[in-house]
């Protein structure tokens, strides 16, 4: 059941939702954005475990593997948070509001995709600052397609933000890991 919270919250950012959505309905946008979250759906993430020691070799394995590792705690986190704090997506609760791609699962607060768009990222600016100028418009892009798309609210995105940044940055401080 929603809690009276999310519901307020929900009216609230349902106005901001609408215009967001609407412009996602332009057939470019739609395209671009629609390509944007199947690749945030983990596809450049993979695609980038499997290409950093192919492009910086044996330098690379322990940064690579400590990503994998973050992006499974982080796939667990945003289950846990998803199963608990259950909140309908913007196109299940708001009239006007489409789902202009399909959800991967039925609720909506945090973003999960924003959440490891965040964690690559930070981490990557840990590892490989150089490839942050090349990914930081992904990531925002992901960000923005959540809302655009209806699959998600503005505060979904920020607390996934969040989330992935904590995570990555807890990560990085951990005893015994490279930081």
């Amino acid at each position: 059941m929603r809690s009276v919270n999310f519901h307020r919250l929900d009216t609230l950012e349902g106005k901001i939702c609408l215009p967001c959505n609407r412009f996602a309905r332009i057939p470019l946008v739609r395209a671009y954005f629609r390509i944007v979250s199947r690749l945030g759906d983990g596809v450049i993430w993979y695609s980038m475990l499997a290409a950093l020691p192919a492009v910086y070799g044996p330098p690379s394995y322990l940064p690579t593997a400590h990503l994998a590792v973050t992006a499974l705690i982080a796939v667990a986190v945003y289950k846990i948070l998803k199963k608990f704090l259950v909140r309908e997506r913007p196109f299940a609760s708001h009239a006007g509001v489409e789902a202009v791609t399909q959800p991967l699962d039925r609720h909506s607060f945090p973003s999960g995709h924003t959440l490891h768009a965040v964690a690559f990222l930070t981490m990557l600016a840990h590892y490989f600052p150089e490839l942050v100028p090349v990914i930081a418009p992904f990531v925002i892009s992901v960000a923005a397609s959540r809302v655009a798309l209806g699959l998600h609210y503005p505060s979904d995105v920020a607390v996934g933000a969040l989330l992935g940044w904590l995570l990555a940055r807890l990560s990085l401080a951990m005893p015994g890991l490279l930081a």
